[in-house]
């Protein structure tokens, strides 16, 4: 036409600019803007606007506002074009100051100016000026307007403020698709996924089909609630409306079947996508991980690799989760090393996966080397680096972490109180986990289920009952970890019948319980010597509550029956046992041999768990022992020469004590303390002052060959008494001991603990591996049964 001599009028040039936008064609829009300036059409308003928004669809938003400023008379589709301009390009900020200059200059906004500023507070999640823009709707009379009221339930809904969504939805006359799909969308995004599905059913009533975007949005809502019998009847409704083969679509339903359970069915979905992508694979491979099944997320992973497909941080961190679960720590490398050549080593997500899978691999130090090596600390590294401490017996670390954490402001959350809280337990440290506490309730996380499960678990490791009852009693939901954690303490205290009452109000509350419970209920018979009982639960677990025994409950049974002296029963448990007996089965044997010096018995026992567990020493020792007891020494010889040849250490006893906030260590004979020299003077004092007293040390249970004079020192300077000794110097007057062992605590030192207790007018709480044992008054807890 231009060749040709034709000139181009004010309708000509809109059209052609616009074609170029739609091709972003910048090189024809600019030899047409060269035509117009020649023709004087520029200054048309009609053609600025045109040429403004070609300039900004191809991306040169700085020409479009230089424009813009040079229109003499722009009217208010010229403010318009640069506010949607401004949006489409993500500059909503750039977008509101351009409305404020709009109402300064007294230019009146219409419906479209309303609904593109609504879209930049939208994006920039501003509550406040949204609500300002829907004050000039109203003001200016657009608020029956349907475009700009879709418009409102959209931005609503994405700032947060669900009420408003649900109030502006209501006030629309007729809802057409658009506004139904804002506040079905707004529903799934705030988590009411049942309103969702309701609204839905509504919906079709009201005669509005829906499409492609509302079923998007349900298909997340039945993700979410898990509802096996929806995700199907979505389905069919996808492929009623021809799009479920839609890869947009497609990751929905894969993402919906995996959440509801139905892996064979996602796995069915993601085979039907046609053209898949990175998110279609990482649906899938997730799903599989979500769903436990991670061999077959690795398999899937290799495959996509395999195939040339790229993959991402999403990726990486589902397959690094699947590795730390099955405990694959050379698949765990590899990953290491993928995501080093790829350039995502440098990602967060990543690198905090590869810290947690690390820990879970039991590669604490790899876990720290890269925690250390991270450029960035986030609030996750920390969490995951403060877990792996607290479960791998490294608190101390976990607790120092915590401080470094606090230097460099990241605020804690309820997992890292939580972790803490456990670093806490595993080291005894009463005063510390005080503190931890104290931290909770000052930052407002005593109300969080984790922190409040943590410090029931907590008080009870570190000996005090009491405070994890009232930690019990001030958890505002109690879930079964809760009622576990509160039962297990009691019992592992001696209280075996208040853990037997409290299962019963558990029961009567209507939680019902897991296999842990019914361990901590049958350590609580155990603790208590109530033999029928126990052996009335343990029958009816399965009937009652649905839980097959496993070989934790049958190890406890057996304890029972063997503590109680019921030997015989005992076997026979083993022998009706649907699965080969383990070490902890065996080793409850052999320690109710010893204590019944059932030397027969003892030596079966003791066969069984040195091929089971031929590095252990403890099965040498306790065999001794009932050598020992019954004064077979030529037997007792033998051992140790079995143990020498075999290279077999005997595990060494460690006592530890928390004084002061700091945590210290014993040995047996341990003289490397600071304050060594009045440890074993106090030693010598109470040892004189217990003598008086009537105790008589047994030295029958040391296994040294020694002289009878050098086996009572040996006894003496056993690591609980030296921690014991040591608490009574370093701490107040009238202060409660509380001592940690790693090992079942001897009986001369729990005989001299007796005695001790008595005579300086302490409670002396010890925890040792199997129990608590809290000495007052000359007398223990257990009731000497342990």
């Amino acid at each position: 036409m231009h060749l040709m001599g034709f000139k181009a009028n004010d309708f000509t040039f809109p059209s052609v600019l616009k074609a170029c936008s739609i091709l972003k064609d910048l090189t024809f829009g600019k030899q047409i803007h060269g035509i117009s300036l020649v023709t004087g059409f520029e200054s048309d308003v009609f053609v600025a606007n045109t040429l403004m928004i070609m300039y900004a669809k191809c991306g040169e938003l700085c020409h479009a506002r230089a424009l813009f400023a040079e229109i003499p008379k722009r009217n208010i589709v010229s403010w318009n074009a640069l506010f949607s301009c401004y949006v489409q390009s993500d500059l909503c900020l750039e977008a509101m100051n351009l409305f404020q200059e709009m109402i300064l200059t007294g230019t009146k906004p219409n419906e479209f100016s309303l609904s593109s500023i609504l879209n930049a507070c939208t994006e920039l999640g501003d509550k406040y000026q949204g609500r300002k823009i829907h004050g000039y709707l109203i003001k200016l009379g657009f608020g029956a307007d349907q475009f700009s009221a879709n418009a409102l339930v959209d931005m609503y809904a994405k700032v947060g403020d669900f009420e408003a969504t649900i109030q502006m939805f209501y006030t629309i006359e007729n809802p057409d698709i658009v506004s139904w799909n804002a506040v079905i969308a707004g529903c799934v995004l705030h988590e009411y996924h049942d309103l969702a599905l309701e609204l839905i059913c509504t919906m079709k009533t009201a005669g509005v089909y829906p499409n492609m975007f509302t079923l998007s949005s349900a298909l997340k809502a039945c993700a979410s609630m898990g509802i096996k019998e929806l995700s199907r009847q979505l389905h069919s409704d996808l492929i009623k409306l021809c799009i479920n083969s839609d890869s947009f679509v497609g990751v929905g339903l894969v993402d919906m079947y995996a959440k509801c359970d139905l892996m064979e069915d996602a796995r069915k979905a993601f085979n039907l996508i046609c053209e898949k992508d990175v998110v279609t694979w990482n649906a899938v491979i997730s799903g599989y991980s979500q769903s436990g099944e991670d061999r077959e997320a690795l398999t899937l992973f290799i495959d996509m690799y395999r195939r040339g497909f790229e993959f991402n941080r999403t990726t990486l961190s589902s397959i690094v989760k699947a590795t730390a679960s099955l405990q694959e720590i050379k698949l765990c490398g590899q990953i290491h090393s993928l995501s080093v050549k790829s350039g995502l080593l440098s990602d967060i997500y990543v690198l905090n996966s590869l810290i947690d899978a690390y820990a879970k691999c039991t590669h604490v130090e790899d876990a720290e080397r890269i925690f250390k090596e991270c450029p960035y600390e986030d609030l996750v590294s920390f969490t995951s680096m403060i877990t792996a401490y607290s479960q791998y017996g490294q608190g101390e670390e976990a607790l120092k972490l915590f401080l470094r954490m606090q230097e460099v402001g990241i605020k804690p959350d309820g997992f890292v109180y939580s972790s803490l809280l456990n670093a806490c337990a595993n080291l005894s440290a009463y005063e510390q986990g005080k503190q931890v506490h104290v931290h909770i309730l000052k930052l407002g996380f005593a109300l969080d289920i984790f922190a409040c499960n943590s410090l029931v678990n907590m008080y009870a490791k570190c000996g005090s009952i009491e405070d994890a009852g009232q930690a019990f009693r001030e958890t505002p939901k109690r879930g079964i970890v809760s009622w576990s954690a509160m039962i297990g303490g009691l019992a592992q205290h001696g209280h075996g019948k208040e853990a037997l009452k409290l299962f019963d109000e558990m029961i009567n509350d209507d939680v019902l319980p897991n296999h842990v419970t019914l361990v901590s209920v049958l350590c609580a018979c155990n603790h208590a010597g109530l033999v029928t009982e126990a052996n009335s639960y343990f029958e009816s677990m399965e009937k009652l509550y649905g839980i097959e025994p496993k070989e934790e409950h049958y190890a406890c049974m057996i304890d029972i029956l063997g503590r109680a002296g019921k030997l015989n029963e005992a076997m026979e448990l083993i022998d009706k046992m649907p699965f080969q007996a383990n070490g902890a089965v065996w080793g409850a044997l052999l320690g109710a041999a010893r204590i019944h010096k059932n030397v027969e018995l003892g030596k079966q026992a003791a066969e069984m768990l040195l091929t089971i567990e031929p590095e252990k020493s403890g099965t040498h020792i306790l065999l001794a022992n009932i050598y020992a007891s019954v004064g077979m020494w030529e037997n007792v010889a033998k051992m140790r020469k079995l143990m020498k040849e075999s290279k077999v250490k005997k595990e060494p006893g460690i006592s530890w004590i928390e004084v002061q906030d700091k945590v210290f260590t014993f040995i047996v004979g341990d003289r490397n303390h600071y304050r060594s020299g009045e440890i074993y003077a106090k030693l010598d004092e109470l040892s004189e002052l217990i003598n008086k007293a009537g105790y008589v040390p047994n030295v029958e249970i040391d296994l040294h060959d020694v002289e009878r004079s050098e086996k009572e020192a040996l006894l003496y300077h056993h690591s609980e008494k030296l921690a014991v000794a040591f608490g009574l110097i370093a701490t107040p007057d009238g202060a409660p001991i509380r001592v940690k062992k790693n090992l079942r605590v001897c009986i001369d030192c729990h005989t001299a603990f007796k005695y001790i207790c008595k005579i300086v007018s302490r409670e002396i709480i010890i925890r040792d591996i199997n129990r608590f044992h809290h000495f007052k008054d000359g007398s223990c807890s257990c009731g000497d049964y342990w």
